[in-house]
């Protein structure tokens, strides 16, 4: 009985590695992405790693129970869900391409234009209306299209938008 389980633990392993090989690179530069630190040079994003990082350990913790799920899938929400747990830590500019939008603005643009997730779906993970998505999203581009004039510029005086990360639901 013992040898069957370390035979389990060592394909579920196997399978997480090739997992990781196959989507470890897109994972992180979505991480890069959302914290706003450059990709250059190599370990310059020491908090999207420690995002990633943590992510994948959730993500293979609850390898078992996605039962024919898209690993993908579940990978990227826990990575979303992290990253608006912990927006504080991401505020401040570090040079990335994205460093001039608030962490929500971000974080929908990321997964919006980037990921490629409906905008629907983008509302239910973070626990939004759609068109609060929407808003974000074309205020995030909004910005980025005209330079904006620094951080947060792009939602000041709106009404609805505090740059806040929203309270992500429970996963």
């Amino acid at each position: 009985m013992a040898e069957r389980a370390t035979h389990r633990d060592r394909l579920r392993a196997l399978e997480f590695e090739a997992f990781v090989a196959g989507a470890g690179g897109r994972l992180l530069h979505t991480a890069t992405l959302l914290t706003g630190e450059p990709s250059q040079p190599p370990g310059s994003y020491v908090r999207a790693e420690a995002l990633l990082r943590a992510a994948l350990a959730r993500t293979y913790a609850d390898w078992d129970r996605l039962h024919g799920g898209d690993p993908y899938d579940r990978a990227r929400r826990e990575l979303a869900l992290r990253f608006a747990r912990e927006a504080r830590r991401h505020q401040r500019p570090r040079g990335g391409p994205l460093d001039r939008l608030t962490p929500i603005e971000r974080l929908v643009l990321v997964l919006r234009m980037y990921e490629e997730v409906g905008e629907e779906q983008t509302a239910a993970l973070l626990g939004l209306p759609a068109d609060r998505v929407r808003a974000v999203c074309a205020r995030a581009v909004a910005a980025l299209r005209t330079g904006g004039a620094g951080r947060g510029s792009a939602g000041a005086g709106r009404g609805g938008g505090t740059g806040q990360a929203p309270a992500p639901v429970a996963g």
